[in-house]
């Protein structure tokens, strides 16, 4: 008899067991990316690290605000102070799990592809000592789930995220303003910072891409602190419309109900400019804090987009680590 499908592989992560759904994530995480985020953490101030090291002579090249000016008068040679690449890392992931998360139109819902995210930041970070934490914002309201060391602690943070279900009901809409102000105050230790959201918020509505949005500001708190990366999700329908006749769209934040008619080509060039202008704000606000930019599709094979992300990253890391232009070498 011929071998069937198991129709067990064809099902989304939240379909899935708790237990299987992270050792699916965790598998595909490790084979298809562990090579490329070897070696130690970059340091979160100029150079590979904050602690100090040897002494050891000055060679061309070499950063002067480095300089030894102790050994190099004891010496009367000039000698620069190694600095110690940090070891352990903390790292805390803000998760938007509002009712605008429980949407999908392709291979995933949107809050299903935000969980890989996080998995895919704690499977490759976590080393021996380094503690993973959790924020989860939903129905205006944020949860914490304490950074903790281990596998262990990870799993339970994302069995924690798969459980969180939409209860059906109107949810208030989130503060994700107020929610990046609240990681900034209480989580002072320095390290990484991930921020997973669709970043959808009530100014949306304009179509303006230079103006700033609410969480901007806070948002920049946080970069000057920590190294941050956000993570964007995206649905292929929250960019256009397809010609599909008169449909009823609602918010699932505020209830309100709109009807479209998508026969109308004005109509869905309209809906897609809009679109186009709040990725653009997006991405124009992360640029200028200094996020780290990160975008994920639910109709895309969001492990080779990560990949690219990180392959783009490595090759910009050292340029974000040089000094200042106009300080001498």
């Amino acid at each position: 008899m011929a071998n069937r499908p198991d129709p067990r592989a064809a099902m989304t992560i939240s379909q899935l067991a708790p237990e299987r759904a992270l050792r699916r994530l965790e598998l595909t995480v490790v084979r298809r990316l562990e090579g490329y985020l070897h070696g130690e953490h970059l340091g979160l101030l100029p150079g590979p690290g904050t602690e100090l090291a040897e002494a050891r002579e000055y060679q061309v090249g070499d950063d002067v605000r480095r300089m030894d000016w102790a050994v190099t008068a004891r010496t009367t040679v000039p000698h620069v102070r190694d600095l110690i690449a940090d070891r352990e890392l903390e790292t805390w992931a803000m998760v938007d799990l509002s009712a605008s998360m429980d949407f999908g139109t392709s291979q995933l819902e949107k809050r299903e592809l935000a969980v890989a995210a996080v998995a895919t930041v704690g499977f490759l970070t976590h080393r021996l000592g380094d503690r993973f934490g959790g924020l989860m914002l939903r129905d205006s309201s944020l949860r914490r789930w304490p950074a903790r060391s281990g596998r262990l602690a990870l799993y339970g943070l994302l069995r924690a995220l798969l459980a969180e279900q939409d209860n059906g009901e109107l949810q208030a809409r989130s503060d994700l303003a107020g929610a990046l102000d609240s990681m900034a105050r209480t989580q002072r230790k320095r390290g990484l910072r991930v921020i997973v959201s669709d970043f959808l918020t009530p100014e949306d509505g304009e179509v303006d891409s230079r103006l700033e949005p609410s969480w901007e500001r806070a948002m920049r708190k946080l970069t000057a602190q920590h190294q941050v990366l956000a993570v964007e999700i995206i649905d292929p329908r929250e960019l256009e419309l397809p010609n599909i006749g008169v449909v009823m769209i609602g918010d699932p934040e505020t209830g309100a109900i709109r009807e479209i008619d998508t026969r109308k080509r004005r109509v869905r060039d309209e809906y897609a400019a809009a679109a186009l202008a709040q990725r653009e704000r997006t991405r124009i606000a992360l640029r200028r804090v200094g996020a780290g930019h990160l975008v994920l599709r639910t109709d895309r094979d969001w492990v080779a987009d990560t990949v690219r992300f990180v392959l783009a990253y490595r090759r910009m890391a050292p340029r974000l680590h040089q000094p200042p232009k106009g300080v001498a070498r």
